[in-house]
């Protein structure tokens, strides 16, 4: 008889190493087995029992199952869902997505599982596409320049309110001006970032003129939630003169026959893309957007995407400006915000792309048409409407009668927006048809009628100028254009379908197929956040099972999925703590502990949740001085709030003194904040509920399998004990959800994204994350054990182990040599590979993490790139090369540089084909590298004249 042999387990599949090269690994790092690195690594006061490799507290897991019926589940939950025509607006519209960008974009490894693009020279592809949202959001709405996206359309406008504050030198008032008009989860999130920071909001029907007093900003909606057009040139106007500036949220499809919010005198705009090919998604994610005049250009949040040159003096792109600022200024910062929606924001720019302006512009007046078509059947049966003037919104006023009338349009399958009893909203969009519109008239009692000549846009707000006339957006008409335009990008770029990215903190895990698949499913995709309860069975029961699943791991009380970056959730976590001490009559503890090795979003999450920061000093090795931390506590005991303490730390080390460190906090009447970036060391190991923490965020887009997606989007749940669990995110619309301040726009935030732990955490089971863990941790000690004879590994445990990343000491060699992190990142391109973290904890060092998905051979590859790339080192340091030419000052080398003349010291074969990169595919980086003073000084931030690419 043959022996039969099981096929692998999705967590086989998923887990780089086989069991033969984990014995290479383990013998390497001189342990016998994983379970002996568990007890080696990991201070034993907090390390979880285990027994058959499964760890306390996740024995109440699923047990595991494959892809296929993984698959078969998550359709189920789909099924349970009912997809119905939605026209209820508010921020949220269907929208007909190009299957090639489906297939090219969403779908596409190559774009979702790429990097945030810290090294430009291999992301060109990606940041053209950003540069061409960016100029799409300039064009469309007439301001000078965008960012390159925001996490939702109403942390948007807190960014906005938070920019004109800091932009407005002639008003040193704290009052900010709020239009009634605006949609209610935006004003619920205003609501959440003014009070910590002491901005008082008022609210004000702005069409009755301003009020009274000084205020240092006015934000209004365009259209306004109720749909009405409002022209605000004459209110602008009176702002300015009060000295106030003044932020418009706009809906990017109006401004394509409206005229935009920058010729009416805004400073200001702000909104989402999501109508732009971006499905609705039960919320999202979505791209929302931010764009200034040129004055306020140095003041936006987030990342900007702008022009250089490269050392061939070719154009080239580059994050400019305040790129992770708020990893610089830390305490400082002016905002938090670390992830974006980039891929997101890369699907709305190609549908722009694809439609050009004259498809964008006729999707607009067919919207428009349909809303027309409503207004006159409601006003030719009697019905009042709100206003005269719209662009694709239209509320009916029906006293008493307006639950009727939902109730009426529910039962032919559409969804309208009850917005009291007395008044009925709806919303047409590029998917509503003629029939949907006879089919809501008919709810309300109405016949159908065709849309007259009569325009529900006043002459005075017509646009006339013209948008998108760059060739980005007028090339790509057919499919097939549009089709190699993406090729042709992405193959600029490293991805993690190409190569090993051995990013430190930042955890570029594999992104499962079987995970992503369902991400695009009417049945997830096709959902209105606000949906009545009746229609989103199945994705409620899928977020409750990942809130489950993620209390069991972590080993706190409660989690809200509401955060839509990590960021978000430390910030959601702070609130938390605030609020729980001010409900005790403790409102003066306001200090916040935060050792100087932190990640930089946590003082910035500190100071926008009202604390005040007091930095905790680090040991040579890394480890949080305890001594300083106590002094701090005890000079600060009536006071402190909260510390906040990455765990593992950000030096990539399990601290051993954790729990004292907890325990101290505490008893001082202080909460602990245990940052959870790096939670994919300690899963199925250790919970940070049970250790010590009161509450924790998680990234999910790290940890749990969420794509990169070029630098967003990300989810990061917030975990709690369960005093805190009153404190956690509500929502204005989902009552249900308890009275905590809100920090995204949607419920649930990103949820159509929850699908990917979801489908991870039940594939891979309590085993197959505990394993996971632990071969990540391997790994990494594998990669310090074999590169610290050639760069020194700055950080060790107790027992000479590192966590699951290490950090590897240039600064001996810079000093020696001349050579740079700088250098080793672009030359490592030249080898196939994505560099490491640079100087990030600490300056002139490099941070590893291979994670537990790449295998023995890729991790030996990137060992042997080091290896050679120090040889290389060597060279220049005995002087056989200079210092200012030799490979790896002129790294990375193109395919074009090597044509003409040669003039290194170093050979054409030498600078592109290093004897280490034999047998690997060879990575031709597109551009040399990139002055970035140049970018900086210069700044470029939306498409050029296509004549400087002459």
């Amino acid at each position: 008889m043959t022996e039969q042999t099981s096929r692998p387990s999705f967590s086989d599949r998923h887990i780089g190493p086989d069991r033969q090269e984990l014995a290479r690994i383990l013998e390497t790092v001189g342990v016998a087995s994983l379970e002996e690195l568990a007890t080696r690594a990991v201070p034993a006061s907090i390390l979880d029992n285990a027994a058959d490799g499964i760890s306390d507290g996740l024995d109440v897991l699923p047990q595991p199952i494959g892809e296929h019926d993984a698959l078969a589940e998550l359709a189920d939950l789909a099924a349970q869902n009912t997809v119905a025509t939605s026209m209820i607006g508010l921020g949220y519209y269907d929208t007909l997505t190009p299957p090639v960008l489906t297939r090219g974009i969403l779908e596409n490894p190559a774009w979702y599982t790429a990097y945030t693009p810290y090294q430009p020279e291999i992301s060109q592809g990606r940041l053209e596409a950003l540069l061409n949202f960016q100029t799409m959001v300039s064009d469309l709405t007439a301001m000078d320049v965008a960012n390159a996206s925001m996490l939702d359309e109403a942390s948007a406008a807190a960014e906005a309110m938070t920019l004109l504050r800091r932009a407005n030198r002639s008003s040193a008032s704290p009052r900010f001006v709020v239009d009634t008009d605006v949609f209610p989860q935006t004003l619920a999130v205003l609501e959440t970032r003014a009070e910590p920071l002491g901005i008082e909001l008022v609210r004000r029907d702005v069409s009755q003129g301003l009020p009274d007093g000084d205020f240092f900003g006015v934000l209004v909606q365009f259209p306004g939630a109720s749909g009405i057009l409002m022209d605000h040139r004459h209110l602008i106007e009176q702002a300015h003169e009060r000295g106030a500036l003044v932020a418009i949220g706009a809906d990017l499809l109006a401004l394509t026959i409206a005229t935009p919010p920058g010729e009416l005198g805004a400073d200001v705009c702000f909104g989402t893309t999501q109508r732009f090919g971006v499905p609705m998604g039960y919320g999202g994610p979505h791209a929302g957007y931010l764009a200034v005049r040129s004055a306020h250009a140095r003041q936006l949040p987030g990342r900007l995407v702008g022009v250089s040159v490269d050392a061939d003096g070719d154009l080239a792109y580059r994050l400019a400006l305040q790129t992770r600022e708020q990893h610089i200024r830390r305490e400082k910062a002016t905002s938090n915000i670390c992830t974006a929606q980039v891929l997101l924001a890369i699907v709305a720019a190609m549908y722009a792309s694809y439609h050009g302006s004259s498809g964008l512009r006729a999707i607009a007046q067919q919207v428009n048409g349909h809303a027309r078509s409503l207004a006159r059947g409601l006003r030719d049966a009697g019905v009042e409407l709100a206003g005269d003037s719209f662009f694709d919104t239209v509320t009916a006023v029906v006293p008493g009668r307006a639950g009727a009338v939902v109730d009426a349009a529910k039962a032919t399958g559409i969804n309208l927006r009850f917005v009291d009893e007395d008044r009925v909203g709806v919303a047409c969009d590029e998917a509503t048809t003629p029939a949907h519109v006879e089919a809501v008239l008919a709810a309300f009692g109405a016949g159908y009628s065709v849309a007259d000549g009569h325009s529900s846009i006043p002459d005075t707000l017509v646009r006339t100028s013209e948008y998108l006339t760059h060739p980005a957006f007028t090339r790509h008409r057919t499919e097939t254009s549009m089709l190699r335009y993406l090729r042709a990008l992405s193959d600029k770029d490293i991805a993690l379908d190409r190569s090993m990215i051995p990013l430190g903190s930042c955890t570029m895990k594999l992104n499962a197929t079987a995970e992503m698949e369902s991400i695009t499913w009417p049945g997830f995709a096709r959902l209105h956040p606000f949906a009545p309860d009746s229609d989103t069975v199945g994705i409620r029961s899928l977020i409750a099972d990942v809130e489950k699943w993620l209390v069991d791991i972590t080993g706190y009380d409660a989690v809200s999925l509401q955060p839509n970056a990590g960021s978000q959730g430390e910030y959601a976590g702070l609130l938390a703590i605030r609020s729980y001490h001010r409900d005790r009559g403790e409102s003066h503890r306001e200090i916040c502990l935060i050792p100087s090795s932190a990640h930089g979003t946590n003082a910035a999450s500190a100071v926008m949740a009202g604390m005040k920061v007091v930095v905790v000093s680090c040991r040579a090795n890394g480890d949080v001085d305890v001594d300083d931390l106590r002094a701090k506590i005890e000079q600060h005991r009536t006071t402190l709030a909260a510390i906040m303490i990455t765990y593992p730390s950000t030096h990539g080390v399990y601290e051993h003194e954790i729990d004292d460190i907890c325990a101290a906090v505490h008893d001082a009447g202080g909460q602990v904040y245990i940052d959870g970036a790096n939670l994919n060391a300690l899963v199925g190991l250790a919970r940070p509920g049970r250790f010590g923490g009161d509450v924790s965020h998680l990234n999910l887009h790290k940890t749990f399998c969420i794509p990169h997606g070029g630098g967003g989007p990300g989810v990061g749940p917030v975990g709690v004990r369960s005093h805190l669990a009153p404190y956690l995110p509500g929502h204005p619309l989902r009552p249900e959800l308890g009275g905590g301040a809100p920090v995204a726009a949607a419920p649930f935030g990103s949820a159509s994204i929850l699908s990917i732990t979801w489908a991870y955490v039940r594939m891979m089971g309590a085993e197959g994350l505990r394993r996971a863990t632990l071969t990540a941790i391997a790994s990494a000690n594998y990669i310090a054990r074999r590169l610290d004879e050639h760069f020194p590994v700055l950080y060790t445990g107790d027992n000479g182990m590192v966590a699951h990343e290490c950090i590897l000491d240039l600064r001996g060699l810079t000093k020696a040599t001349g050579v740079t992190v700088d250098d080793v990142a672009k030359r490592l391109a030249d080898y196939g590979f994505h560099a490491p973290t640079m100087s990030f904890p600490v300056a002139g060092t490099l941070m590893v993490e291979p994670t537990e998905s790449e295998d023995l051979d890729e991790i030996d590859a990137f060992c042997d790139a080091m290896i050679a790339i120090r040889a290389e080192i060597d060279r220049v340091g005995t002087g056989e090369w200079p210092a200012t030419d030799n490979p790896l000052r002129g790294a990375p080398h193109t395919a074009r540089c090597l044509v003409g003349e040669w003039t290194h010291p170093y050979s054409r074969e030498e600078a592109v084909y290093p004897e280490a990169v034999s047998g690997r595919a060879k990575v031709w980086p597109s551009v040399r590298r990139i002055d970035g003073a140049h970018g900086d000084r210069n700044l470029v931030c939306s498409c050029p004249p296509i004549e400087s690419f002459a």
